[in-house]
């Protein structure tokens, strides 16, 4: 399904929104949901839960770019029937991550939720903010987006802000930018007060993508 169902004329397209060199089938994202959601419903109907995350975990394995989405999609909205178990398989998979796209969709619509669900979870990110691998230190703020937006982790984000305030890579950057901007609509007070503390150290990108959604009065002061 997944090599016959997308488009030759959209995987050329594809990349340009990215750096990385990738290889698709030519899907549109939506079109390939649909079409998982789809074939989740079929493997349940014969197969359990345990089959199904079998099944994703091959994909995910996979280096066609529709593969590793797909294992996401397979999963999605399922995290909380996971446990610990289930957690651990998802973080092996931080390593196969090749761009921005694979690994969004890892982790905020699987680790994210699973670390917002059980909360100690949350201690992962502190070490995967100390990988040399760009995508575990991106890992590190997305993972906590879902709990940022139930008002969750305040202190783990400002603890994590200062530990990679000085991080070179854009795409960490931009990570670190996104968990404050959804930080600051959860809990805008504290939030402008820790960005007042770190905009001397902070790289204009982050503050940038930090303050995108502030009140105008509040944005117009950094």
């Amino acid at each position: 399904m997944l090599k016959t169902g997308g488009s030759a004329e959209h995987a050329q397209t594809a990349q340009r929104f990215f750096k990385e060199e990738i290889r698709s089938y030519g899907w549109r994202t939506g079109d390939l949901r649909r079409a998982v959601v789809h074939k989740r419903r079929e493997i349940l109907k014969q197969f359990d839960l345990k089959f199904l995350l079998q099944v994703a975990d091959n994909l995910f394995n996979g280096d066609i770019n529709e593969d590793k989405n797909a294992a996401v999609f397979l999963l999605e909205d399922l995290t909380d029937k996971f446990g610990d178990p289930e957690f651990s398989l998802l973080k092996s998979w931080l390593p196969r991550i090749s761009n921005w796209s694979d690994h969004d969709a890892l982790v905020h619509y699987l680790i994210g939720p699973m670390i917002a669900t059980k909360p100690a979870r949350a201690k992962n990110v502190f070490r995967w903010a100390k990988s040399p691998d760009r995508w575990h230190r991106r890992a590190a703020c997305v993972a906590l987006i879902q709990g940022t937006r139930q008002k969750m982790f305040f202190p783990e984000i400002v603890r994590l802000s200062i530990q990679l305030l000085h991080d070179p890579d854009d795409m960490v950057q931009k990570g670190l930018g996104w968990l404050l901007r959804e930080t600051a609509k959860a809990d805008p007070k504290r939030t402008v007060q820790h960005l007042r503390r770190i905009r001397g150290n902070a790289p204009r990108l982050v503050l940038r993508t930090a303050c995108e959604t502030l009140h105008h009065q509040l944005g117009a002061r950094y």
